[in-house]
């Protein structure tokens, strides 16, 4: 149950990316109804950076994650959760019972899917008026700093693409036919982070990398010097949590 899209070389990068926007978070589990102690399935896991966010709201999370690097990463970190349970799978393919989970979430994981599919796998596992939510953190791409990192990779990535991941994903849930009207939310949130993990998050990002895998380590240290020439300790970057989500027919 592995995906085309192999993150191990990422892995340890991937600590190094922030969080979502919690308020982001709030607004998708109000609207979906869930309660503390509903089982919740967050599909493609990874460093569980939003699987620690609902564990830490009372969910008992089912954690699927294909890459082994990842997974072990996100059991460590989710290590003094006992209402967190990990395993092997795909989108396309959990492994979950049929029919058990209140929310489904794909974060930062639905555009590694073959969408329609991963939506089917996902109606099979849900309750009868469950929820299906995929989520991103999108760069701000105003910010000064963020328009130069981008010319990086115009500069050296020929059709450079965000691929599906910057989408708007309700043409695709309709176009399943298995969900209700598309719920969008959004919230901000700036990250301070230090330079240096500023820099390596950079490695753990597959979009980039798909693309463009023999200039990878090149386009990281044109990032590098992009980021060192402002000799600050600390760097602020904004970002942006888009969710849709919908509930199933």
């Amino acid at each position: 149950m592995k995906t085309e899209w192999d993150y191990t070389n990422l892995a340890e990068a991937y600590l190094k990316r922030p969080d979502y926007a919690e308020n982001a978070i709030d607004e998708m589990l109000r609207t979906a109804g869930v309660q503390q102690g509903d089982r919740v399935c967050d599909v493609g896991a990874g460093a569980a950076h939003l699987t620690r966010l609902l564990a830490q709201k009372g969910f008992v999370v089912n954690a699927v994650e294909p890459n082994d690097a990842m997974r072990e990463n996100g059991i460590k970190r989710t290590a003094e959760f006992a209402n967190v349970a990990w395993s092997e799978g795909v989108g396309e393919n959990t492994g979950m019972e049929t029919g058990v989970f209140s929310l489904v979430t794909f974060g930062s994981s639905f555009n590694v899917c073959d969408r329609l599919v991963a939506l089917q796998e996902t109606k099979r596992i849900l309750k009868d008026q469950g929820w299906f939510a995929c989520m991103w953190n999108h760069r701000d791409l105003n910010d000064p700093l963020q328009q130069e990192i981008e010319q990086i990779f115009k500069t050296h990535i020929e059709g450079y693409s965000y691929g599906t991941r910057r989408e708007d994903q309700t043409d695709i849930i309709e176009q399943s036919g298995l969900f209700g009207p598309v719920h969008y939310i959004e919230g901000t949130v700036q990250h301070e982070l230090l330079a240096e993990d500023f820099i390596e998050g950079w490695r753990s990002h597959g979009t980039v990398y798909r693309q463009s895998p023999e200039k990878f380590d090149l386009l990281n240290e044109e990032i590098r010097k992009v980021v060192e020439k402002r000799n600050s300790k600390y760097i602020k970057v904004p970002y942006t949590t888009r969710i849709w989500m919908a509930q199933v027919k």
